[in-house]
């Protein structure tokens, strides 16, 4: 908004002074006006000076239409609608102006350099060369003739390289051009199918977009832009654009045919989106599932939903599907973080330490700053030393995402197996310690916030650390007992 506001600034700034100059270059012009007439225009100087563009400009077009023959009116009003960077508005004042008085040099220049933006290369030319042939010192003229002519050979050049597919040479031609005839719709759309040719379609969406205020009614520029920002993934920016292009046209077959497409995606995104907020994943891989039969050949809406599927099997702790959509995920982008993170949630799931760890480590190789791989790199290490002293979900032999219900099922049936006083062979003190392991995997394992710890790498009846004095084996042979279990009869514990 600055850069817009300074270049109107400077635009009205060097206005202004050029229409200062001229009210006592053009004193006697004024003076055969009607009382009226110079009202306005003596109102239309202080609103200019004043910087009321809007104002100034409200009192120039009374001016005009009080005298239609004063051509310095005409010019005031074209200067200050340039000034608003309303150039096609100030355009036929200037021809006008020429039209009254054709030695006015000044509104050649002007209607030059409006016709060098628009891109019409001859037009230009001709008002240049009528300048400089009544003023031959005139540098400026001279200079954009030059310039002009360059710019032809140019633009001649890059419509033969546009022909033959050599589209970056195109690209690179066009850069100058197109900087100097901004406004030229033609330009524009040559670098713009250059751009889509290179695969660079953001860059074609900007050469696009304003031809589309350039071209009144330009249906065709709004479905283009719709089709390129949907190519890239961007749904909404898709279904936005081609909402322009059914405003200016409601009975637009193609438009409304991409419409009708896009605007069915978007809605699976977003109500998937909203269900993944409240945890309610099962809802929104039914959300997915739809948007993939529906657009199932677009990478980037198919990654989209793929990588979300991913997401929402880890919250479900589906890990099988969780690291086959992460997989898909991966082969399709293959530097996407978060599906590498993801990934490796779900391999911690089945107790897959290595893969996790390595999931974790290239997460970090596309994005060193991201927080989530690096705390998951020292989670994972944590588990790999804490699994080489005492690993409770392998000892009940259940995966992490086992329930507490599972959890207390294996208790019982291993504690069934290995209880001293039930045990078969000789070996007591084994048996006294497989039961105790096996206590202490469900002391933790079937406690919320123990559990918690350990997952992340931390083991709560550790010995060295604080927390894990409290532990007592006891506990949970009287909890045997109650499952059915019978009694220790005398059989003594001995704890070191």
């Amino acid at each position: 908004m600055w850069a817009e506001s300074s270049w109107v600034y400077r635009v009205f700034s060097s206005f202004s002074v050029l229409l200062m100059t001229m009210d006592t270059e053009f004193q006697g012009a004024e003076g055969d006006a009607s009382a009226d007439v110079d009202h306005h225009l003596e109102m239309g100087k202080r609103l200019l000076a004043a910087g009321q563009l809007t104002e100034a400009l409200s009192h120039y077009n009374m001016a005009v239409d009080g005298d239609k023959s004063n051509y310095l009116t005409y010019f005031k009003r074209a200067a200050v609608l340039l000034a608003l960077g309303r150039s096609k508005s100030a355009l036929p004042d200037l021809e006008r102006v020429i039209e009254l008085r054709p030695d006015f040099l000044k509104a050649r220049s002007q209607r030059a350099n409006i016709f060098l933006k628009q891109g019409h290369l001859d037009k230009a030319l001709n008002d240049y060369n009528s300048v400089l042939s009544s003023n031959s010192g005139d540098e400026e003229a001279q200079k954009m003739i030059s310039t002009i002519q360059e710019v032809k050979q140019n633009i001649a050049t890059a419509e033969e390289l546009f022909e033959d597919g050599q589209y970056q040479s195109v690209i690179d031609i066009l850069g100058s051009a197109v900087e100097l005839c901004p406004w030229s719709v033609k330009l524009r759309e040559i670098r713009a199918a250059s751009y889509q040719q290179v695969g660079e379609l953001f860059k074609a969406i900007q050469d696009l977009r304003p031809t589309t205020k350039l071209v009144s009614d330009n249906t065709a520029g709004h479905l283009k832009i719709s089709y390129l920002y949907y190519a890239i993934g961007e749904g909404e920016d898709s279904l936005k654009e081609i909402r322009e292009c059914l405003k200016l046209d409601q009975d637009h077959k193609e438009c409304h045919k991409h419409y009708k497409k896009v605007k069915k995606l978007v809605r699976f995104f977003e109500d998937a989106t909203k269900y993944m907020d409240k945890n309610e994943h099962n809802d929104a891989l039914f959300k997915l599932k739809a948007a993939l039969k529906l657009e199932n050949k677009n990478q980037k809406f198919v990654v989209k939903a793929k990588e979300k599927m991913c997401t929402c099997y880890l919250k479900i702790q589906n890990s099988k599907e969780a690291i086959k959509l992460c997989t898909e995920t991966i082969e399709l982008e293959p530097q996407n973080a978060y599906a590498y993170c993801d990934r490796a949630e779900a391999y911690l799931l089945e107790d897959k330490l290595d893969d996790a760890l390595k999931d974790y480590q290239e997460a970090k190789n596309i994005n060193n700053d991201l927080h989530r791989a690096k705390e998951g790199i020292d989670r994972v290490n944590k588990l790999i030393k804490q699994a080489k002293k005492r690993d409770y979900y392998k000892i009940l032999g259940v995966t992490r995402s086992a329930s507490k219900a599972e959890i207390t099922k294996k208790f019982r049936k291993l504690a069934s197996k290995w209880h001293p006083d039930r045990y078969d062979g000789d070996d007591k003190k084994m048996a006294e310690k497989k039961f105790i392991d096996i206590a202490a995997a469900k002391e933790v394992l079937t406690d919320p916030e123990k559990r918690a710890k350990y997952d992340q790498g931390e083991d709560p009846l550790d010995p060295d650390s604080q927390q894990g004095q409290g532990f007592n084996p006891f506990q949970h042979f009287q909890d045997f007992d109650d499952f059915g279990g019978g009694g220790f009869g005398s059989f003594k514990f001995h704890f070191n």
